[in-house]
């Protein structure tokens, strides 16, 4: 499933063009593009997800205006294992016949560096949802394309995931890593310049259109 990300990153992906437009970019699909997790226990819990989308959006060049809505299809977390996944789609845990979707919504965008970003929003798991922040680093600066990595960690058991699995022993804390190859479809690139969240230690270092 393509992933669609307009006007983010395009600064640092693209040369300057005509602001008539907002800036559209498309992510490779899941083969390219991927959503993992890692879960430390006795017996390894990793995998990923086969089914998601997602969109970024903006009302300005300035990045603090983006929306990020992410929407993952629980059931089709895919470890390797049929059993493992199975317990992953049970009430224990997913619990994905109540709940189908991993959800995430951006609340607030903040650009740390010159091509990092915080992005504040609502994680939601099993109908329950908690602010959480995702870390974002962007690469392929003046070519047209590029690729986008984040890291989000949560705690499992504040979404009601209590649960074990028999003879495993799993730890609380859930890491997920983005990482995303897209390249720009239309559109001109973001001003950095009028990003109002880049700290002022960052300003000497962005230009006015990268």
């Amino acid at each position: 499933m393509r992933l669609t990300v307009l006007c983010l990153f395009a600064s640092f992906l693209l040369p300057p063009l005509s602001r008539a437009q907002a800036p559209v970019f498309e992510i490779s699909p899941p083969q390219d593009s991927t959503i993992k997790f890692h879960v430390k226990a006795s017996v390894a819990i990793e995998g990923n997800f086969d089914k998601w989308d997602a969109t970024l959006t903006f009302t300005s060049p300035d990045t603090a205006t983006g929306v990020l809505d992410v929407k993952i299809q629980a059931a089709s977390v895919n470890t390797g294992s049929g059993m493992k996944d199975g317990k992953l789609k049970s009430k224990e845990f997913f619990d994905v016949k109540q709940d189908p979707l991993i959800t995430f919504l951006s609340k607030k965008i903040v650009q740390t560096g010159p091509n990092t970003f915080e992005v504040q929003g609502d994680f939601t798991i099993r109908g329950v949802t908690k602010p959480e922040t995702l870390m974002l680093t962007v690469s392929g600066e003046g070519t047209g394309s590029g690729e986008i990595k984040g890291t989000m960690a949560f705690d499992r058991k504040d979404y009601g995931m209590n649960s074990g699995i028999p003879f495993i022993k799993v730890a609380d804390r859930v890491e997920v890593t983005v990482d995303l190859k897209g390249k720009r479809v239309s559109g001109p690139p973001l001003d950095l310049k009028q990003s109002s969240t880049l700290r002022k230690s960052d300003h000497n270092h962005a230009s006015s259109s990268l």
